[in-house]
């Protein structure tokens, strides 16, 4: 349990002390030293754009300049996507190392022949921390429960939206932003079974925040259900079946699951 505690604080220490912080969901901001990076050092959006298909893609070895161009400014036989890449690839170097000696080797983006790399080892992301709150709690659910719910409280506090939401309608960035929302909701759907006995209101408050995520999602709805059932409010456990009956019909053209409506009928054969 020690060691369970231990990567808990290593996740947060790291947040305290890495000399540069990156957030990713719900807006993209970059802090040096505790010192945010103003719009005015960002210059061109290229500059952004090529640091963050780099987040996007940080777990991919070695991403080829010419992939690069391509995937963000679809100019790969162009001299405008060249340059565009010179110039991004520069002004990343300069926001993350502004006071780096020139010709010396970066610290941050890797360069191997015309391959490029983030690396994050010395790098606070709100999206690795979220993925490893998340793991801590998936790991530990069963035996130590405690723990895996203070993991997935950490992981929810850091889901604050979408990932890099600016980039939206860009291909790049859309499968790690699926990703990370269905990471942030399993944690949200994890915790609220743990609490759903416990702390039936918390329960419902999680579940409706997953909702927020995704209206379909049917899980959550069962879950609420239980919960106002746990707490004695049987009216809004058959409201909630009926509102993901509505969902799911209007989504899908679909009905709820078996296993929900067995519960809807074991919540309506309460006297």
């Amino acid at each position: 349990m020690t060691a369970i505690k231990n990567k808990i604080e290593s996740i947060l220490n790291k947040k305290s002390n890495a000399s540069i912080r990156i957030q990713t969901l719900g807006s993209f901001q970059i802090w040096r030293n505790e010192e945010s990076v103003s719009s005015k050092e960002w210059g061109r959006d290229a500059i952004a754009q090529l640091l963050q298909f780099l987040i996007a893609n940080r777990n991919r070895h070695g991403l080829h300049k010419e992939q690069i161009i391509d995937r963000i400014w679809d100019e790969v036989d162009s001299k405008a996507g060249q340059q565009n890449f010179k110039v991004a690839l520069h002004g990343v170097n300069k926001i993350l190392e502004p006071t780096r000696k020139s010709r010396t080797e970066a610290k941050y983006i890797i360069r191997q022949g015309v391959t490029y790399q983030l690396k994050t080892d010395d790098i606070w992301m709100d999206v690795e921390a979220l993925d490893d709150f998340v793991a801590i709690g998936n790991q530990n659910l069963v035996d130590h429960p405690t723990l895996a719910r203070q993991a997935y409280y950490e992981a929810i506090e850091l889901y604050q939206g979408s990932f890099l939401p600016n980039r939206l309608y860009e291909d790049w960035s859309s499968e790690e932003r699926e990703r990370i929302q269905l990471a942030a909701l399993n944690a949200l759907i994890s915790l609220s079974e743990l609490l759903t006995k416990e702390n039936p209101l918390e329960a419902v408050r999680l579940t409706q925040k997953a909702l927020q995520i995704d209206a379909t999602w049917e899980d959550a709805y069962r879950i609420q259900m239980e919960a106002y059932f746990e707490k004695g409010n049987r009216p809004m456990a058959i409201k909630t079946y009926k509102q993901c009956e509505k969902i799911l019909d209007q989504e899908f053209g679909i009905q709820p699951l078996p296993e929900t409506k067995s519960l809807l009928k074991k919540i309506q054969g309460v006297q």
